[in-house]
């Protein structure tokens, strides 16, 4: 996997061991050597506004046995626009060239769980909770959970654009109940996302997550399932946004019109 600052703080799992080879190398550096001072940009939970962080810690070259002997280490990073300073727990050893993550505060799952707050006008309370879990579940190395709750926000929001389709006459339960899922997309496909539509494949990936694949390798393809759903929330999103501001627009103009035949 390729190895970044933002990725191996605010996503990658503890316990995810990442090979350390020679394209690694200065990124690696990057995390652990806060003398170079390489900001990154991610998402302050605590204040809950997009930032640039930098690493604080200068594991090397204050410890220079660090990187040649390896053990444990403490890393923190700072917000630089409110000072806050997060705190993350690594282990390093030279010879099998592995790095990962022991621990951290916040958690994974406090970076992302904050941002899918903005979906709330489009899921319901149930399937926000089970959108948090689906991140809260991989943040702490649970693959296949984590596949079950992202598959059932995929499964929701295909239902929610049968039901407007059936409520338009446009399809019965009978047709639809009797398709396989990529057969559903194409006849809701003027319902749902673009995306969705496009990237139909991403249900048959979740449900081989749920059935055949093992935790390592649904942990590893996570994040771009789990950033394809927040893709198609952002798609519906704009368009319920759109929807809001042209029923207030209407309004207003209706009240205009009022007040000018008076």
């Amino acid at each position: 996997m390729e190895l970044t600052q933002s990725g191996f703080f605010f996503d990658l799992p503890i316990y995810s061991p990442i090979k350390i080879d020679d394209e690694h190398l200065e990124s690696f550096k990057d995390i652990i050597d806060g003398t170079r001072k390489k900001e990154f940009e991610g998402y302050n939970p605590w204040r809950k506004l997009e930032s640039t962080f930098v690493v604080t810690t200068d594991l090397i070259p204050s410890h220079s046995s660090f990187l040649t002997s390896g053990g444990y280490g403490t890393i923190n990073i700072k917000c630089k626009r409110t000072d806050d300073s997060f705190r993350f727990f690594v282990l390093w050893s030279p010879t099998t060239k592995e790095f990962m993550k022991i621990g951290q505060y916040p958690s994974v799952a406090d970076f992302h769980i904050s941002e899918i707050k903005q979906y709330k006008k489009l899921l319901p309370e149930e399937k926000l909770r089970e959108f948090t879990r689906a991140i809260g579940l991989a943040a702490n190395g649970v693959g296949i959970g984590s596949f079950v709750y992202l598959r059932r926000i995929f499964e929701f929001l295909v239902n929610e654009a049968f039901t407007k389709a059936k409520n338009d006459g446009v399809l019965d339960e009978e047709t639809f109940f009797k398709c396989r899922m990529d057969e559903k997309l194409e006849l809701l496909s003027h319902y749902l996302p673009d995306f969705l539509v496009s990237n139909k494949g991403m249900y048959s990936i979740l449900s081989l997550g749920v059935h055949e694949l093992d935790e390592k390798t649904c942990l590893a393809h996570f994040d771009t399932l789990r950033v394809g759903i927040e893709i198609i929330l952002d798609e519906k999103l704009e368009e319920f946004r759109k929807s809001e501001k042209i029923a207030a627009a209407k309004k207003k103009l209706d009240e205009l019109k009022g007040n000018i035949k008076k």
